[in-house]
């Protein structure tokens, strides 16, 4: 009489994702994001102001 034994891998590696990122690497990304998108906002801000100072004279 013969037995099937079927061996898996438990635990967290079975149930993570082969594409999900490291915490860390979120984090970086974020704040990249959020840097870049501060300059931007900054830098369109300082353009309609200057607009707007010029228009009034």
């Amino acid at each position: 009489m013969a037995t099937n034994i079927t061996i898996t891998k438990g635990g967290r590696a079975a149930r993570q994702s082969p594409r999900k990122l490291p915490g860390w690497l979120w984090f970086i990304a974020l704040w990249c994001f959020g840097v870049a998108s501060a300059m931007s906002l900054g830098y369109a801000f300082k353009l309609l102001m200057n607009a707007t100072l010029f228009a009034v004279k």
